[in-house]
This record gives C-alpha cells, structure tokens and sequence, in this order.
C-alpha cells in the first residue's frame, strides 16, 4: 500500500495515460492512501465518486477530486476562508 499528501497527488495522476476512463483511475489507485489535513482515505474510492466518467488531462482528475473530498481534507482544522 502506498501513502501519497494530497499535495504531491498529482504526480500520480502524471503516471496514467490520456484520457483515462474513472474506473480504470479508480483500480488503479485502489492501493493508495490519502494523506490529508486532519486524517486519510482510500484515493481509488474518491476517485470512484468523480462525477466525471472520463479525464482529459492530471489536471482535470484533481480538479473532480477537489469536489469530492471530505472537509477535513483541505486547509488547517478548524479554519476557514471567512476569518481574517
């Protein structure tokens, strides 16, 4: 089992080939945690929950799992975008 940051995901979205059906990206990440913020998950599952059913590019896979990643996943726990 590998463990990736969600920071340096994208380097493992550079190892499939274009454009990639989400059940294949799924499979093939089925292996991979996903190290967040404030705890983990299982990437090839929130890659599973991608609305899209296929990706043109790295980029458009990170932008779908942006969507589906749980609050916890992103910025500092406890933060959020209104305070300053």
């Amino acid at each position: 089992m590998t463990t990736v940051r969600l920071s340096r995901v994208e380097s493992l979205f550079e190892e499939l080939t274009y454009p990639v059906a989400r059940d294949h990206a799924a499979e093939r990440f089925s292996d991979v945690t996903l190290r967040f913020s404030d705890g983990d998950g299982n990437l090839g599952e929130y890659v599973a929950e991608c609305p899209s059913e296929t990706f043109d590019s790295p980029e458009d896979l990170y932008a779908d799992l942006n969507n589906v990643l749980p609050v916890e996943a992103v910025g500092e726990p406890g933060q959020s975008e209104g305070d300053g």
